[in-house]
């Protein structure tokens, strides 16, 4: 089971590899024959696997740190000046 879900979803046919817990519940019907609930597929992940909640970081691919640090520096006090 673990093992299967390693792999990510992309391996089992999702477009990403994002886990929700129909995903996981559609990945654990495929490898056990077994269908779960969300609840239960929530209390394996969490319980037996000891996954825990994860959320994806909400950040563009393309943001660059020292750019954005040089615009907060010079740019955004010229801005709040002319108010």
């Amino acid at each position: 089971m673990r093992a299967a879900l390693e792999r990510g979803g992309q391996a089992h046919g999702f477009e990403a590899d994002l886990w929700t817990l129909e995903r996981v519940g559609v990945v654990v019907e495929r490898v056990t024959g077994v269908s779960l609930s969300p609840a239960s597929v929530w209390r394996v992940l969490t319980g037996r696997l000891g996954w825990s909640l994860q959320r994806p970081e909400r950040r563009a691919v393309e943001r660059d740190e020292s750019e954005l640090a040089c615009w907060v520096t010079h740019e955004w006090p010229r801005i709040t000046r002319g108010r």
